[in-house]
């Protein structure tokens, strides 16, 4: 037995799933649907999704296709770059990021259309059902939330395609049969996971790729950039002024055509089992190194080394889904106080699928050639002062030294 829904907003990109999900929760709850497709720049056409909807059956006032895409690398890509976040060392966090914005549009949507609850394609299995699920619970606490891969008893991807056929729904060309892979895109990344990478020992198929060129067929001739912070977020790139998500569209670019940003990892999904996955983050990558790279001559030893400790904690809060927890709140007051004085420009050279940063320089420098030079530092640093350091810092190994001789 349902509960009795009038109202719900579904997390819709016109794809089969969700197209599936559409039809399923009408005859389901007998509920009226509203659509929410977000433009977070997956880079594929969304008023396809606007028609799927209208065929539906979904009023046009109904019908909402957002561009979120400033919003999503101001708000959300850009603070997390500043803490440098990796998730198991490596992953840059692609969808994680996205899903905290995606369930917020969602809420405020409920909101002004006076839905009593809210729907999301993600599958029993993943981390994004908790992702969205804890943004909307933090939002909107008393939301009722439909999850249908957790009901429904479409098992396979040929129950789901027979169902569709029944219910006169269209299937895409390439959903007949089984696909490859499934991906997920946005602005900052693109994911692939699931039946021809599921052997972790089988190497990632090329055609897997869609972001990025093969580093083995990139230009032979190395590329040279320049991107400039303030406040520790990207302003300019080689020296021209750009709005984040035009920054991070630019460097995306550049990392497509210099296979910069592939990833190939198996990690520990937070519902508790291991999965493999292919990530291309090719921008990201790039932005990610230059921002270490400009950290590197303005942030004092003490708040760069607490940085680096907070944030494995930073990255994990991300990957689980605690965007919208105070925790997480608190850990971002942090780092963005540490980001007041990151400014300046680092010069990164492309090649083949790597970045190296080749010079960094800064008006809150705190790098000083007087004091580090091989030459005559003319009494910038006295080196006698290095004894009386040693020797404190030895008295506890000499002491123990001498108790276990």
């Amino acid at each position: 037995m349902t509960d009795k829904i009038n109202r719900v907003v579904l997390a819709y990109s016109g794809g089969l799933d969700t197209s599936v999900i559409l039809k399923w929760l009408q005859q389901t709850y007998q509920c009226e649907v509203v659509t929410f497709t977000a433009d977070l720049g997956q880079g594929e056409e969304l008023e396809p999704a606007r028609r799927k909807a209208q065929q539906a059956g979904v009023k046009p006032e109904h019908i909402f296709i957002d561009d979120l895409r400033e919003e999503f690398v101001r708000d959300y890509v850009f603070p997390m770059m500043r803490a440098n976040a990796l998730y198991e060392g490596l992953y840059l966090l692609g969808t994680s990021i996205a899903r905290p914005l995606i369930a917020k549009r969602q809420i405020e949507i409920a909101r002004m259309v006076g839905a009593d609850a809210v729907s999301h394609g993600a599958t029993g299995k993943g981390n994004d059902q908790v992702r969205f699920e804890l943004g909307y619970y933090a939002l909107a606490p008393d939301i009722k939330v439909i999850a249908p891969w957790r009901e429904w008893d479409l098992t396979s991807r040929t129950r789901l395609i027979e169902w569709a056929e029944q219910h006169q729904i269209e299937i895409p060309h390439n959903k007949r049969g089984e696909a490859p892979f499934s991906t997920d895109a946005n602005m900052l990344h693109t994911s692939s996971e699931g039946l021809v990478l599921e052997n972790p020992w089988d190497e990632v198929p090329d055609y897997v790729y869609s972001r990025t060129v093969n580093p083995e067929d990139a230009p032979d001739q190395p590329e040279t950039i320049t991107i400039d912070f303030e406040r520790g977020d990207g302003v300019a790139l080689n020296g021209v002024g750009m709005s984040p998500a035009s920054l991070l569209e630019a460097l995306n670019e550049l990392g497509r055509k210099h296979g910069i940003g592939r990833l190939d990892l198996v990690e520990n999904r937070f519902v508790g089992m291991k999965s493999r996955g292919m990530y291309e983050t090719p921008g990201g990558t790039i932005y990610h190194l230059a921002h270490r790279g400009i950290e590197q001559i303005t942030l004092d030893r003490g708040a760069a080394h607490l940085k680096d400790e907070l944030m494995p904690r930073y990255a994990e809060l991300l990957y689980n889904g605690f965007w919208f927890s105070p925790e997480r709140e608190m850990l971002q007051a942090a780092i963005d106080h540490s980001q007041a004085k990151v400014e300046g420009t680092v010069r990164l050279k492309l090649y083949k699928g790597s970045v190296n940063v080749t010079g960094r320089k800064s008006p809150q420098s705190l790098y000083s050639e007087k004091v580090v030079t091989f030459e005559d530092d003319q009494g910038a640093y006295d080196q006698r002062d290095a004894a009386g350091f040693i020797k404190l810092n030895a008295l506890r190994l000499r002491l123990l030294g001498r108790r276990d001789r």
